[in-house]
């Protein structure tokens, strides 16, 4: 017996896919190299928000170089959509940073 897909069919759309790479390139390199631009003007982040950035990170890596996960829960846990949502988490989190 097949399982339904999880992922809608546009999200196997090329496009969606340069989408998720333009969105995970820039946050995983600001993370990587500048880690202290994600400071707050108290000179703090929240750890916990910040895992969830980079589950959305690999999750755009995941979803933009076409890797298809076999398993429901890592379907789930790596969703493009999710991805998406938790790398604009780590944007307005960037973005919160840097005008506090």
């Amino acid at each position: 017996m097949q399982t339904p897909p999880v992922t809608p069919e546009f999200l196997t759309q090329p496009w969606t896919r340069v989408i998720s790479w333009l969105l995970a390139t820039p946050m995983c390199l600001l993370l990587l190299v500048h880690p202290s631009a994600m400071l707050d003007s108290s000179g703090s982040y929240s750890h916990s928000l910040l895992m969830f950035v980079m589950l959305g990170v690999s999750g755009g890596f995941i979803h933009g170089v076409g890797f298809h996960p076999r398993h429901i829960i890592w379907k789930l846990l790596f969703h493009p959509l999710l991805a998406w949502l938790l790398m604009l988490l780590g944007y307005g989190l960037w973005l919160y940073a840097t005008r506090s």
